[in-house]
């Protein structure tokens, strides 16, 4: 793709099927950077993840050979799999449908590392619910109740 430059800075958000805690601290790392290989091999960059044991919060550089929802699909299956594959969990694992994808600028970039990175103790102060919805609302992003992740308070 010659004369083609990009700048482009997304974070995805997406969550575990049926909002379960099935992301242990045990295994966390490990999971992270098996996702970050994925994003990796697909010639995008991340920036910062957070795997939160109902949902996940990766900051990722995009390259423009691929789409946000062709990556999505990617990370997801390709990280499911391999937590299936590892047992650590005793079921089948997978992820809710959809994600949020929430685009910033080059001068953003610390900022929401930090917010990311941060995750353990802002979820001490504001459910994965109110997080999304103040995303969706920030972003000026239309939605509809009913096609949101599935919410267990």
């Amino acid at each position: 793709m010659a004369n083609t430059y990009t700048q482009l800075y997304i974070q995805f958000v997406f969550s575990v099927k049926g909002r379960e805690n099935l992301i242990k601290e045990t295994f966390r790392n490990e999971f992270e950077k098996v996702i970050c290989g994925i994003v990796t091999n697909h010639k995008c960059k991340t920036y910062a993840i957070y795997c939160n044991p109902d949902h996940i919060h990766i900051f990722i550089g995009m390259h423009p050979i691929i789409s946000p929802s062709k990556l999505m699909e990617q990370v997801k299956s390709g990280s499911s799999k391999w937590l299936n594959e590892k047992k650590y969990i005793p079921r089948k694992f997978a992820w809710q449908d959809g994600y949020g994808a929430f685009t910033y600028s080059k001068s953003q970039i610390d900022n929401v590392v930090k917010y990311i990175l941060n995750q353990p103790e802002h979820h001490k102060k504001q459910s994965f619910r109110e997080e999304y919805l103040l995303l969706l609302q920030k972003f000026e992003i239309d939605y509809d109740k009913k096609y949101l992740f599935e919410y267990y308070d």
